[in-house]
């Protein structure tokens, strides 16, 4: 079986899907690795390293998909690239299911196997695929590190001869992978750090690192299925909003991490709490690709009201590639050892985890989620 890496299309994305190591690891396992010259590049994976890992390169993405059996991208195919690809093949990438349900549509009319990344059941045998979780390590890293670039004063507590400077106060809003790997940072470069969830089974998570954990009677637990966090009804929300805003004005920082899956991000920070914060603070919106906790994000822009610098900055992995595609190719590699047998996909069904990855197979959906948001759209 050939296995394709093409280079990323989308702006901005510097993700490889297949790094030199996992590479190595593969070819070893008896498959062929055809790379598309240049693909990783952006991620300071030189095409030489492929090569000596065992890769063939190809020249330009046509040749590539056109000699693939199986196509491993990080983000889905554009549908210039859909055209590229051939009833029959097999592809694996984010491709969004509960996000855009009609994309896995053309996905079945090209007859293809496919399998999404961030598909995979949050069960304890699937965390080593687990590609969502890798990814939103680095970017709860990344958002304080811009927090603390943008604030216009130390994160930490300085004495100096002149006086002592107080530590910053880090917010982070919703205590999921991104959330907990925020408070960590926050915590390292020395500011005083409260975490705040609906779920209220991840205080000690919180309180574990070093931080504060944020209470607030909402009347009601937000854990939903498989540990995420489940949507609160208007009401609910509307006063999570009301008791945030009066706690806002207390921090210099907030990084908001909240998210339900295949829905808008929950808006936990309306216009009045950004205007009751300090001039010179700093919001880090993780959600603002889809829709934003905040109500004044603008996705891929940094915007500045009353003072108050809001980044809606998307796709924070992709801003530090190498490590990115590192963990990303691991987590592939992970679900390719279960996904291929003596050298051919082997997708059994009645596995957990291959029912929960896969959409399309044999010209049909076949994922219940994707079926389900479907017929909501329809009805």
């Amino acid at each position: 079986m050939v296995i394709g890496v093409p280079a990323e299309t989308a702006p901005n994305e510097r993700r490889v899907a297949l790094v030199p190591e996992t590479v190595a690891r593969l070819t070893k396992a008896g498959l062929q690795i055809h790379v598309q010259r240049g693909a990783g590049l952006p991620a300071a994976f030189l095409d030489a390293a492929y090569e000596e890992a065992g890769a063939v390169l190809v020249p330009d993405a046509a040749a590539l998909y056109a000699g693939a059996d199986f196509i491993v991208k990080v983000q889905r195919p554009n549908d210039a690239e859909l055209e590229l690809l051939e009833p029959g093949q097999t592809l694996l990438a984010f491709l969004s299911p509960l996000g855009d349900p009609g994309y896995v549509e053309k996905l079945k009319a090209r007859n293809l196997t496919a399998l999404s990344m961030d598909a995979i059941p949050r069960i304890t045998r699937a965390q080593s695929m687990d590609a969502l979780s890798s990814q939103a390590n680095i970017a709860g890293y990344k958002a304080v590190l811009i927090a603390a670039d943008l604030l216009p004063r130390f994160f930490p507590m300085l004495t100096t001869a002149a006086g002592t400077i107080p530590p910053a106060k880090v917010l982070i809003l919703g205590v999921g992978v991104a959330g907990l790997q925020a408070i960590a940072t926050a915590r390292r470069l020395g500011a005083v750090v409260t975490g705040f969830d609906t779920r209220a089974v991840v205080k000690e998570q919180v309180q574990s690192l070093g931080a504060s954990f944020l209470e607030l009677d909402l009347g009601v637990d937000g854990e939903g299925a498989g540990g995420y966090a489940k949507a609160l009804t208007p009401e609910q929300e509307e006063k999570q909003r009301g008791l945030l805003a009066e706690k806002i004005a207390g921090f210099d920082v907030v990084v908001s991490t909240a998210a339900v899956p295949g829905r808008r991000a929950p808006l936990l920070i309306n216009a009045a709490a950004v205007h009751g914060m300090k001039p010179g603070s700093v919001i880090v919106d993780l959600a603002a690709e889809t829709g934003g906790n905040c109500e004044l994000t603008k996705a891929g822009e940094v915007v500045v009201e009353n003072g108050v610098s809001i980044v809606g900055t998307t796709n924070l992995p992709s801003t530090m590639p190498y490590h990115a595609s590192q963990l990303y190719s691991r987590n592939v590699y992970t679900l390719l050892q279960l996904l291929v047998k003596d050298g051919a996909l082997n997708l059994d069904m009645n596995d957990e985890i291959v029912k929960g990855t896969t959409l399309t197979k044999d010209g049909a959906i076949v994922h219940q989620p994707t079926l389900a948001a479907l017929s909501g759209s329809n009805a």
